[in-house]
């Protein structure tokens, strides 16, 4: 049986940003809404949109924080209060510049890897001992160029990659919410573009 995770997905909310590579954690929880028929609404006090119901005979809690990315600890630490949820109970899926489109890792604790969002919660939780889905999205190749290259929509070829990455990850999660991270690691880290 399935224990309650809160799925966090990061990116920056609106319609100008919808389809720009740093919200591919928004990309994620989408098709896991579509999968599984849930619903987002706006959620006050959780900073964003939210939605709940039952994957793998367990309610889940999805949410895709509205604070923009720098921001996105005070929206995930909100949700995290409200549910009493450990951060071991916490899984983020963000965008990964280190990974080429395509390909993802799944991972438990660490640094945030200069990530905006990723620092901030880890300023909120206190620790980072929560579980991540970096989705590749590539790196333009000069370091003073991220931040208008995370904020741009990638090319066909490349959204394309991180869209059969994302539904390798939807399909692995049951196992991820089951506590069978070895086997998610392995479905989802080998997957190749």
């Amino acid at each position: 049986m399935a224990s309650t995770f809160l799925l966090a997905g990061l990116g920056n909310p609106g319609a100008r940003y919808d389809k720009t590579r740093h919200n591919a954690g928004f990309w994620f929880l989408e098709r896991v809404a579509q999968k599984y028929a849930l619903t987002f609404r706006k959620e006050a006090k959780f900073f964003g949109q939210f939605a709940k119901g039952p994957i793998e005979g367990a309610q889940q809690l999805l949410l895709m924080p509205e604070t923009f990315m720098n921001r996105s600890g005070q929206s995930v630490a909100a949700a995290t209060k409200f549910y009493k949820l450990p951060p071991q109970d916490v899984l983020v899926i963000h965008d990964e510049l280190d990974l080429p489109p395509g390909q993802m890792k799944l991972k438990t604790g660490g640094g945030h890897g200069g990530h905006n969002g990723l620092r901030d919660i880890h300023s909120h939780f206190g620790n980072p001992n929560y579980h991540r889905l970096r989705i590749g999205i590539g790196h333009p190749g000069n370091a003073k160029q991220v931040a208008d290259y995370v904020l741009k929509a990638p090319g066909a070829e490349d959204r394309s990659a991180i869209d059969r990455a994302i539904n390798v990850a939807v399909d692995a999660l049951p196992l991820i919410l089951n506590g069978q991270f070895s086997l998610a690691t392995n479905q989802i880290n080998g997957h190749k573009p």
